[in-house]
């Protein structure tokens, strides 16, 4: 995946987020602090504008941008989330021009794993933890199988899916949610929602920019 890659998933992921305005923000409203996605929204705007800098760059410099201005940008408990993210996939994609799918599933899990180690969160506490750990350990496993990329994808869209659904069963420990305690059962939480939409968009993306004939590759 190179940047101009990265940077139209980026594009695809904010329109995704903007069709799910709605129910994000009832989530949020439901168990979170109301603000998520106003936050999310925002860094997605910031790095459409960042685009044309962000083009000619490999994708670990791109990426570590990406992390530096979200910083600066997204308010709430998910701006040094997310930018850590971005900026753990930078170090790791550092040095390469066109990662191939084993170095992205790399970077992917080093960006999750930042998540977890700053938010100091796992499996099970009701956070977007619950769809991106599994996310992450499922694309590792089929990038190092060499899945084809339209299965791959589909995968991956379900292993989203039915883990951000498996919030709905769940008590928070973590996060605003926590103080609601039962209370937050049958709600979905937000930013696994979001983290949902956000992989789906990016499979989407990719497949659409990857030529029909090596999507068997």
């Amino acid at each position: 995946m190179n940047t101009p890659m990265i940077i139209d998933a980026l594009a695809s992921v904010q329109r995704a987020i903007l069709a799910n305005e709605a129910q994000i923000e009832s989530l949020d409203r439901a168990i979170g602090d109301g603000d998520h996605f106003i936050n999310v929204r925002r860094g997605c705007e910031v790095l459409v504008v960042m685009a044309p800098e962000l083009r000619d760059m490999p994708p670990g410099l791109a990426l570590h941008k990406i992390g530096m201005k979200l910083l600066g940008t997204i308010g709430g408990a998910s701006g040094p989330l997310i930018s850590s993210f971005f900026m753990a996939m930078g170090k790791t994609l550092e040095g390469l021009d066109e990662p191939d799918r084993r170095q992205f599933a790399a970077a992917f899990a080093a960006g999750v794993e930042a998540i977890k180690t700053r938010g100091k969160a796992d499996v099970g506490e009701k956070t977007m933890l619950d769809v991106l750990i599994p996310a992450s350990r499922l694309l590792l496993k089929l990038a190092d199988e060499d899945v084809p990329l339209l299965q791959l994808c589909a995968q991956m869209v379900e292993e989203a899916e039915s883990n951000m659904l498996a919030t709905r069963d769940m008590i928070a420990s973590k996060g605003r949610a926590s103080f609601l305690g039962e209370r937050a059962l049958g709600h979905i939480d937000p930013g696994c929602k979001t983290c949902q939409v956000a992989i789906a968009a990016v499979c989407e993306s990719v497949l659409e920019q990857v030529a029909p004939s090596s999507e068997a590759a």
